[in-house]
């Protein structure tokens, strides 16, 4: 028996956003405000709800809209589990119910009966201006709808379907959980998947060139076309722009590279010779960039306004201080010096004043700060052979091992909502970038072309 579902307000008043296809040329969509909760769908005493998501209907049957509505469904669900907030009813188990005509009339006793306490449910369809999805989120129980929301866009971004599962995944997350998710953040890595080499005194080496990506891994793109190596991205803040470490002048420049605008790139610290420059960082307001550099003989950490101005000498010892990260609030700098011996995590004050050690292991690096609310520091620690990944905790004062001793995993960078970790390991062979959550669980592949490094997490 098929239910006519109990609409709400919301439904009525069901929100539209205009989503173009995300391409170099576009810069992701921003978050939306949450709107307000009509329904929280819950699950069983102390356990998360059970959603299911079936593929999106076809309201057209041209092979374009088709093909969207069954690649929106499967990727909504991946979405929606990647944060492990709700159960996700695996989609082999939907074989047994049909499908329904629209979202206005769905067989809720036969959802019901797999289990499911919220259905996601949706469509997309070709119009006039170019596509429509809609979605919407059902309690099972009740029928009632907890959220209703339409996206249009150009029919280019047919092309991108997974535009749209992410937005209603992040939306979903935020209004259900007021959690921000990551669906619609990107990742940024290095990689010499290309093939290409370059000629050197001694031997030749490897181009690396620059890459993004969605955060599954998804839309894999080169940004950066030198026959040189471009290395260590790191998003800034607003998204626009991606700092990296490039000797395409033959020595280490910062390079700021304007990857959503008609402008190429900019040059804040010029390398040469005697003034080699590395591993860029971003202020938290986006306004500075730290790096290391030897250009006044051993690598010491620097601080430079995005602009090339400014330029100041954070460290000043005879060892050596490199990798720095900044804390969420941009008053202190983390970063990896040998001065006492084997290299370890430190942390200063912005102004480089009162230096002071965290970690006292074999061998520590590549330190990263989380965002808020979270208070932690993840870096890559010696347990062997190679590296694991571990997060220092500030308010405790203790140090917990994510990965798994298997192979060598290293350049931690945080997701911008704390919860993930992408990282580079070697524990495939070749060194790849990866995802996993802060207990250690949920591991994935992004990369497997080429050799692919320093993965940074856009916000």
């Amino acid at each position: 028996m098929h239910m006519r579902l109990l609409t709400t307000a919301a439904v009525a008043a069901c929100a539209t956003l205009a989503l173009s296809a995300q391409d170099p040329a576009q810069p992701p969509p921003p978050p939306r405000q949450p709107s307000a909760i009509t329904v929280t769908i819950s699950g069983a005493p102390g356990l998360p709800p059970k959603y299911a998501v079936p593929d999106f209907i076809a309201l057209t049957s041209d092979p374009e809209t088709v093909a969207a509505a069954r690649v929106v469904g499967q990727v909504l669900w991946d979405d929606l589990n990647f944060e492990r907030e709700f159960y996700l009813i695996p989609r082999d188990t939907y074989k047994t119910i049909p499908r329904a005509a629209s979202v206005d009339e769905v067989p809720l006793d036969q959802w019901k009966q797999l289990g499911a306490d919220g259905l996601v449910i949706g469509t997309v369809r070709r119009t006039a201006a170019g596509v429509a999805v809609q979605v919407r989120l059902i309690d099972v129980a009740t029928g009632k709808t907890a959220m209703a929301k339409e996206y249009s866009g150009s029919l280019k971004s047919l092309g991108n379907p997974r535009l749209y599962a992410h937005t209603a995944s992040d939306e979903i997350h935020e209004q259900q959980r007021s959690l921000r998710g990551v669906a619609r953040t990107k990742l940024a890595f290095s990689s010499d998947r290309d093939g290409e080499r370059i000629k050197g005194p001694v031997a030749d080496r490897a181009i690396s060139n620059i890459y993004i990506s969605d955060y599954d891994g998804a839309n894999q793109q080169r940004i950066t076309v030198t026959r040189s190596l471009d290395i260590a991205p790191a998003w800034s803040p607003d998204v626009k722009s991606i700092a990296y470490t490039s000797y395409r002048t033959n020595f280490p420049d910062i390079i700021v590279q304007y990857i959503y605008e008609a402008r190429a790139y900019t040059k804040p610290a010029s390398g040469s010779s005697a003034k080699q420059n590395f591993l860029p960082a971003w202020s938290p307001d986006g306004s500075k960039l730290a790096f290391m550099s030897q250009r006044d003989g051993n690598p010491e950490i620097y601080v430079v306004n995005k602009d090339g101005s400014g330029l100041r000498r954070l460290t000043n010892h005879p060892e050596n201080d490199v990798t720095p990260t900044w804390s969420p609030t941009g008053t202190q700098i983390a970063f990896t010096s040998n001065r006492t011996g084997t290299p370890q995590i430190w942390i200063m004050n912005a102004d480089g004043s009162e230096a002071r050690k965290i970690t006292s292991e074999s061998w520590c690096d590549r330190p990263t700060w989380s965002p808020s609310p979270f208070n932690e520091i993840a870096y890559a620690s010696r347990t062997g052979p190679g590296f694991d990944i571990k997060i220092f905790d500030f308010q405790n004062r203790d140090t917990k091992v994510v990965t798994d001793g298997i192979g060598s995993n290293e350049s931690p960078a945080f997701s911008p909502n704390g919860r993930h970790l992408a990282f580079t390991s070697t524990r495939t062979g070749k060194e790849q970038v990866f995802l996993i959550d802060r207990d250690g669980k949920n591991l994935r592949q992004i990369t497997r072309s080429g050799m692919n490094r320093y993965p940074n997490w856009s916000q």
